[in-house]
């Protein structure tokens, strides 16, 4: 019988053996992907130094990556600070004892959920197309902010309630034992400890914001991300494929910017406070996430 942990039992001779074919099945089977990958590539001449060549003057990073790259981070940038507080404000308020609130809140919130970051970005430019007087160079930009803010602020909606709701109830009990009121709890209480908790499902986000910033460059939106910004090379040398793989780049090290960011302020958060005992992180918010306290005490209004 194998050594047992608290979490699983410790594999056995048979067991490690079973993984370690496993392990090496799964790799082989990669450089096989991998390999047929680049054979594919190397027969369309995709390889060839031609193509790559461009990626070596100054001038195709700045007239069309740097571009498209501050675009991006602009995009994001705008989202993450908008839909931040909102999600905030939707979380709370789905935790609210007031059904008047409650409710349409959660409305709010199902609804957005439901709908395609591209669809919102469609419908934001037609609005504000159709609307509005904002200038049409600008237009862009506010169409896909608006569809980022209004999927992924309802997203985060989740992310925080989960949040607040994997606190242990002794938290709240004992501040209005104490004569707080349920904003104050809420604010200063529940909150701080919960953004500990948070903080992974919240990066995952974020990095999905960065990500679908590319979205708002295809079809009517237009906007000049960093996608749309090096199509022109392509037209100019037929290097599609070494085009992608650079932009594919450029977004992967910003992700990982962004995920070792969030991991260097989680263990700073950590080292100040620790998370309540009981309390469980949260790393997704799927739609069934502990939502069993929507009518619960507690709330934040």
């Amino acid at each position: 019988m194998s050594a047992q942990t608290v979490l699983y039992d410790i594999p056995g001779p048979k067991a490690r053996a079973r993984n370690w074919l496993y392990s090496v099945l799964f790799f082989l089977v990669l450089a096989l992907v991998l390999y047929y990958i680049y054979v594919g590539f190397d027969e369309k001449n995709q390889w060839a130094g031609a193509l790559w060549e461009p990626f070596l003057n100054g001038s195709t990073w700045t007239e069309f990556i740097v571009p498209g790259l501050l675009n991006t981070l602009k995009a994001a940038a705008l989202s993450i600070v908008i839909a931040l507080p909102i999600g905030a404000l939707l979380g709370i308020g789905r935790l609210s004892d007031h059904k008047w609130i409650r409710v349409p809140v959660g409305a709010v919130v199902e609804f957005f959920r439901a709908i395609p970051v591209l669809l919102l970005m469609v419908f934001a430019a037609a609005f504000y197309a159709f609307y509005t007087d904002i200038d049409a160079e600008i237009r862009p930009l506010f169409a896909a902010v608006t569809g980022l803010v209004l999927y992924n602020g309802s997203v985060m909606a989740e992310v925080f309630r989960a949040g607040i709701l994997s606190l242990p109830k002794g938290q709240g009990e004992a501040a209005s034992a104490l004569g707080m009121r349920k904003t104050q709890i809420m604010m200063t209480v529940l909150l701080p400890q919960a953004v500990t908790l948070m903080l992974p499902a919240l990066v995952s986000q974020l990095v999905v914001i960065l990500k679908d910033t590319a979205l708002a460059g295809q079809l009517t939106i237009g906007f000049n991300e960093l996608i749309r910004s090096t199509g022109p090379l392509t037209g100019l040398y037929g290097n599609t494929i070494p085009t992608l793989i650079i932009v594919a780049i450029i977004f992967i090290v910003l992700n990982l910017l962004l995920s070792w960011f969030a991991s260097w302020l989680e263990n700073k958060l950590a080292r100040r406070k620790k998370a309540p005992k009981g309390a469980k992180p949260v790393h997704s918010a799927p739609s069934s996430v502990v939502m069993q306290r929507d009518d619960a005490s507690g709330g934040a209004l």
